[in-house]
């Protein structure tokens, strides 16, 4: 008896001294040079939850705190993070490596977050940081990842097992950069293509949105929290939370005041229902409001009904971020009390649920005010600490303790054979065929193969920018060769081949003699804001003339719309033959070859209603959409195949007021 007191005393001892291999515990992480004394939260073999409480019971206010608070890359250095004890950075969209987008590399990525997480980890708890970037169709901040069709594509294709792939393998190049947090994917049903982040959702149908946002999720992280710690798993994010698709007139950081606050939840909280079934980790609040309170005041759904555990409540136990400096638009509390100066917007919005403030520039102002409300009691100690054990538990769960800096096994994914197939694949089946009048007795579509002179025009055909739309290197995106890939021109060249003559003319001059008109037109690279109400939904005038220059030559056209959104046809309709919505495909176009002149079929459905013009939009009300039945050119879930002839038009409605 004495003999084993003996033992467990010197048990005690051991540890004490923080002899961390003893008894086969692996000890902390060693990649800055310093192997920390062995605790609980830095043993992998323990419970999150045991290592969540041990590393919460040893932090001051100030690393509280510091855990908190996100900066992005430009404003903070790695210095900065190990003062102020950060919990996470992030890049906004065009945020590169030194300031180059020469530098957006894999490698320069790579280096730069691992150089921050060398400062997090040389703390005094060595609790590293989680890098955060918006990486919503691929990895698609870094010149030559594989970029993916933006969500409203994929929502066309139905195929969530595909989704799910996607997911995976942007999770694989996410963290082969070194970042480990995708502020992806959004959970959003727009029902007003005029908002500019229309095609950052998969379906204005909830359902729709629901099953590719959880195949997401999973191929994100895993299909259980347990996965998320391996290596080519990454934190996924839903956003925007709550009901941000509804707002008035499909403004952007709009207004909801035709539906209530309820009304507003009994038709989006099911899509986040089933995000955190799915088991996602982080979730952003919305810029949007409902009745004027702004989302990132609202502790009745930031609190409540998201981390609640009570009826109706989804008990949420990961944590909630603020969006881009939107915490500043605060100007009322979910009381009703007026809301001014950051300060008190700050105390506003962490009291109301939001857990991690996303402050580009003024993160180290937002620490200061943090300091003063938690030392005035303002804020509780109880709710930093609810905050906190969020961000830690996360922190734990993906591994990131374990595994900090970019795994290089990981560089050989990035960019892959694999992933442009998987990209390819997801293109063809993503296109919708939405006309296919007979020319000679057959549909158009279904005569193309064998036709021997093709004609191609319009400035989206042989331009990868304008493919892959905004958020693709930088927020808005932008026209011309802004990073490796196929263009839908060189995509229709690859696959018919030789022996068939295929003419370019981007103006769309000289297409008389050929067989048909493969005219690619549509909108320009946008993001929100840029993209709100674009032209009214309209053509431009550039793509007017261009069609006009292949009307007059006579010969059938197939139009392929490369768009984010539905955009207003109706008067154009009746002068072509095809129409092919091909979304925005990203880097690989040859997935619209392989369907135009391949062996693959269209498959695609409409994942959202597509009106007969930008005024058919009236306001949502209870129980209802926004669009009568006589207003919708194409309904949702409509699509042909190839041998599928195009049903009568319906009858041209009149303008709304």
């Amino acid at each position: 008896m004495k003999k084993r007191i003996a033992v467990t005393a010197a048990v005690a001892i051991l540890l004490s001294a923080g002899i961390g291999v003893y008894l086969g515990m692996k000890p902390a992480h060693t990649t800055t040079g310093v192997t920390k004394s062995w605790s609980v939260f830095n043993d992998a073999t323990q419970s999150i939850e045991a290592r969540v409480n041990d590393l919460l019971g040893r932090m001051t206010v100030d690393e509280k705190i510091g855990q908190m608070v996100q900066a992005e890359r430009a404003s903070v250095t790695p210095k900065e993070v190990k003062k102020y004890m950060l919990g996470s950075v992030f890049s906004g969209g065009g945020s590169f490596p030194n300031d180059k987008q020469s530098d957006s590399t894999r490698e320069k990525w790579a280096a730069m977050v691992d150089a921050y997480q060398d400062a997090a980890l040389s703390t005094r708890l060595g609790i590293p940081i989680l890098y955060g970037v918006d990486a919503v169709h691929g990895q698609n901040n870094i010149v030559g990842a594989t970029i993916f069709p933006h969500n409203i594509g994929l929502g066309a294709t139905r195929n969530v097992a595909l989704a799910e792939k996607i997911g995976a393998a942007t999770a694989e190049e996410v963290k082969a950069s070194g970042t480990n947090w995708a502020f992806a994917p959004m959970i959003a049903d727009p029902q007003n293509a005029k908002w500019g982040r229309t095609y950052e959702g998969f379906s204005d149908n909830e359902e729709l949105v629901a099953q590719m946002g959880v195949a997401s999720i999973k191929g994100l992280q895993g299909d259980t929290i347990q996965d998320l710690a391996k290596p080519s798993k990454a934190v996924a994010t839903a956003k925007h939370f709550l009901g941000e698709g509804l707002t008035d007139n499909g403004a952007n950081q709009g207004d909801i005041t035709t539906l209530t606050e309820q009304q507003v939840l009994d038709i989006s909280l099911p899509m986040y229902e089933s995000a955190v079934k799915a088991g996602v980790r982080t979730v952003m609040a919305s810029y949007s409001s409902i009745q004027g309170l702004k989302m990132h005041a609202n502790k009745r759904l930031l609190t409540d009904a998201l981390k609640g555990t009570g009826p109706g409540q989804l008990g949420f136990t990961g944590f909630v971020v603020s969006d881009y400096n939107a915490i500043q638009q605060i100007t009322k509390d979910w009381e009703g009390n007026p809301v001014s100066g950051l300060r008190d917007q700050i105390k506003t919005t962490v009291n109301a649920g939001v857990d991690m403030l996303m402050m580009p520039a003024i993160w180290q102002e937002t620490i200061a005010h943090m300091k003063d409300l938690a030392a005035k009691g303002e804020i509780s100690q109880e709710r930093i600490d609810d905050a906190v054990r969020r961000i830690l538990r996360v922190k734990f769960e993906s591994g990131v303790f374990e595994q900090p800096k970019t795994d290089p096994s990981l560089a050989s994914t990035f960019a892959s054979a694999e992933h442009k197939a998987l990209a390819r694949q997801a293109v063809s089946e993503s296109l919708v065929l939405l006309k296919n009048d007979k020319v000679s007795g057959s549909p158009i579509l279904s005569q193309l193969a064998g036709m021997d002179k093709i004609f191609v025009a319009g400035k989206s055909a042989d331009d990868i920018g304008r493919q892959l739309g905004g958020w693709s290197i930088t927020w808005q995106g932008a026209a011309g060769d802004t990073t490796p890939g196929t263009t839908i021109l060189q995509g229709i060249k690859e696959v018919v081949g030789d022996g068939k003559t295929i003419t370019y003319d981007k103006e769309g001059r000289g297409a008389a003699g050929h067989d048909v008109a493969i005219v690619v037109i549509g909108e320009e690279p946008y993001a929100e804001v840029e993209g709100d109400n674009l032209n009214g939904l309209k053509l431009s005038d550039v793509d007017l003339a261009t069609l006009a220059n292949v009307k007059a030559s006579g010969v059938p056209t197939v139009v392929v719309l490369v768009s984010g959104r539905p955009l207003i046809i109706t008067g154009q309709l009746n002068d072509w033959a095809g129409l092919v919505e091909a979304w925005l495909p990203g880097t690989e176009g040859g997935g619209v070859a392989d369907v135009l002149f391949g062996e693959r079929d269209f498959t695609g459905k409409l994942p959202i209603r597509w009106p007969f013009y930008a005024e058919s939009y009236k306001p949502l009300e209870p129980g209802k959409r926004n669009l009568d039945e006589g207003q919708i050119l194409f309904d949702f879930g409509y699509g042909l195949t190839k041998n599928e002839p195009s049903p009568p038009m319906k009858p041209v409605p009149l303008k709304p007021a």
